[in-house]
């Protein structure tokens, strides 16, 4: 499991992209507990953008006892997730050159149902985080 790209992607799934650290080691738990299928996923995303450090880049920003997601990290994510024409396609490069691509690739009509899976799954880990919360 790649830390960093979990990291943007939790920070991602909440309202502010704003996460109290409790709340992030628990998320973090449920995904590495996930199975491998998160881990390969996530090394997948993390070889896309192989210098990916959210600190240095300022991709993500402590505040407050917890972290928040930048609009810049938002954008890396976004590239990160985008399916190139080639899927060996690795970007190099760092992350930053990644915010301003020129044009988005185009999307494929098999990514629709991968998409689909991961809106599903985020909301149905909001709903855990809510009710746990409210407990």
């Amino acid at each position: 499991m790649n830390f960093q790209v979990t990291v943007l992607k939790i920070l991602v799934s909440y309202p502010d992209g704003f996460a109290v650290m409790a709340d992030l080691k628990r998320d973090m738990a449920i995904l590495a507990t996930s199975g491998r299928d998160w881990s390969e996923r996530t090394k997948r995303l993390a070889a896309r953008v192989p210098d990916l450090n959210i600190f240095s880049q300022a991709l993500v920003e402590r505040l407050n006892g917890g972290w928040r997601i930048t609009d810049k990290g938002r954008a890396v994510l976004e590239t990160m997730e985008a399916r190139q024409r080639d899927p060996e396609h690795v970007v190099e490069g760092a992350a930053s050159e990644l915010c301003s691509p020129a044009a988005p690739p185009p999307r494929l009509a098999a990514n629709r149902g991968i998409r689909r899976s991961d809106r599903r799954r985020d909301r149905r880990m909001a709903r855990e985080r809510i009710r746990a919360n409210a407990s």
